[in-house]
């Protein structure tokens, strides 16, 4: 079975990271004492933003008169109520969504749970990544 773990090729890492051991597949980064969130955001190679933005398409004015022929785009389309979800530090989409959706960045996911227990610690994390093009805990 794949990993399927992001790999950053900006800074040729894993988005993981791990406490002491391995996990199965190998890749990340090992740590050897539970990081805080803030640690474990930048540890996992979580430390991104998302962002919406616009979607369009193009038209075109001109059909080709053979397959080896391109087609000139003449003009920008928007689309309109929906976006594209893009990670701010390597230009990946990672999906498409409505007018309505609202981006939770990872910082925000990881104060959630810090609230949950209290403390100025919050919870110390044993494992985190991303997987895919970087969505996912």
């Amino acid at each position: 079975m794949a990993h399927n773990l992001n790999y950053n090729s900006k800074t040729d890492k894993h988005s993981f990271f791990s406490v002491k051991q391995k996990a199965w597949h190998g890749l990340g980064t090992i740590i050897e004492n539970y990081p805080t969130s803030g640690e474990a955001i930048k540890h996992a190679g979580l430390d991104y933003t998302v962002e919406k933005r616009n979607l369009f398409t193009y038209g075109d004015d001109t059909t080709p008169d053979t397959e080896e022929d391109e087609i000139v785009m003449e003009w920008k389309i928007d689309v309109p109520n929906y976006y594209a979800t893009v990670r701010n530090d390597t230009d990946d989409v990672l999906g498409v969504v409505g007018r309505d959706y609202e981006v939770v960045q990872n910082v925000d996911a990881f104060s959630f749970f810090d609230s949950i227990v209290g403390g100025k610690d919050g919870i110390l994390y044993e494992t985190a990544g991303a997987l895919g093009k970087g969505y996912g805990k």
